[in-house]
């Protein structure tokens, strides 16, 4: 059966928007995760999308930054309103040593996203109610009006219906990330941490789907399996996450992790430390979010232990967290509504 259009999908699909989206970034990121989700909402509406800042467009969405910022102010002197979508701001180059590339790539960035907040956003989103905090604290309130908009994912996609290969013999915890590579690492030692405190009393592996580098893959001594996956497609994250028992959100102070939402949409339970947006996504009939016990802004190694025994009820009553996961994402992440609530900023006065 169709599913039914919204009322605002059907007010939108009336008078034939268009909306130019930049940068067009393509991958298996987070941010070319977002544009293909989007641009799937928008197509569904009927309205048109172009990557080109120097066509007519009702508004312009900025995929946090852009280095076209001589057509991006022509765009805004048109009249055009401008939206900036923001994450998170690179941080940890400023704790522990990344490489040079890294650092500069990151201390840039952080240039530029803040740059077009302040100077060219008509319109702030940021992903998540921590991200907000996290850049009025770092770079002041924006003049611009400014709105929280929680990701969201096709529920039809990402669901608990489909094949998996999740062992009997044993629990599988998942961990799900773009990059835990070089200085992104921290994370990937404190879930195999945790799997290695709870295989005092489950059978567990672990599986690492994400970037890892050959130096960090070498430096991982674990006492339970771990299987890196590398980069996987993103036609396999559901069946990925369908065939595990948990997944450890392995980025320390997460501004808005798509693998989360993405891992609770497919049943799947999510732990981790109470760190970033973590517990604005996942609730406790979700799975466990457990105080960090440290400085998380330090890298500093958490509280491995309390995770752990928190966990434990996770492996235990599967059938009731995997419910519950559906039911979160159901309830606060479906595609159509973060659409609907991105077009009311792009769109409406």
């Amino acid at each position: 059966m169709r599913p039914r259009r919204s009322a605002a999908s059907l007010r939108y699909n009336k008078f034939m928007k268009r909306i130019c989206i930049t940068p067009f970034v393509q991958g298996t990121g987070g941010m070319a995760s977002f544009r293909l989700k989007f641009e799937q909402g928008l197509k569904k509406r009927g309205i048109d999308v172009t990557y080109d800042l120097s066509a007519n467009a009702d508004a312009v969405l900025v995929i946090a930054g852009t280095r076209f910022l001589p057509s991006l102010n022509r765009a805004r002197q048109r009249g055009i309103r401008i939206v900036q979508r923001l994450d998170g701001v690179n941080w940890v180059q400023r704790v522990r040593w990344t490489g040079p590339r890294y650092h500069v790539r990151a201390e840039y960035g952080n240039f530029m996203l803040s740059l077009i907040r302040a100077r060219f956003a008509d319109r702030v989103i940021y992903q998540s109610q921590f991200i907000r905090k996290w850049w009025e604290d770092w770079y002041g309130v924006a003049k611009a009006p400014a709105s929280v908009i929680i990701n969201g994912v096709d529920l039809n996609v990402y669901s608990p219906e489909g094949t998996n290969e999740r062992p009997a013999d044993m629990y599988r915890m998942l961990l799900l990330e773009g990059s835990l590579a070089g200085g992104l690492n921290a994370g990937l030692f404190h879930g195999v941490a945790v799997a290695e405190k709870l295989a005092e009393k489950y059978p567990i592996e672990v599986i690492v789907a994400g970037k890892v580098d050959e130096a960090t893959q070498r430096s991982l001594q674990s006492k339970v399996p771990v299987k890196f996956l590398g980069t996987v497609a993103r036609e396999q994250i559901p069946q990925l996450a369908r065939s595990s028992h948990m997944m450890y959100c392995a980025e320390v102070n997460p501004p808005c992790p798509n693998s989360v939402i993405e891992a609770l949409a497919c049943g799947l339970p999510v732990i981790g430390f109470d760190s970033g947006s973590l517990k604005e996504l996942v609730t406790e009939e979700a799975g466990c979010v457990v105080s960090y016990g440290t400085n998380p802004w330090k890298l500093e190694t958490p509280n491995i232990s309390a995770l752990a025994a928190s966990a434990g009820e996770v492996l235990e009553k599967q059938d009731q967290f995997r419910g519950s996961a559906r039911k979160r994402a159901e309830d606060n992440f479906g595609l159509d509504q973060m659409v609907d609530s991105y077009l009311k900023v792009l769109l409406e006065d």
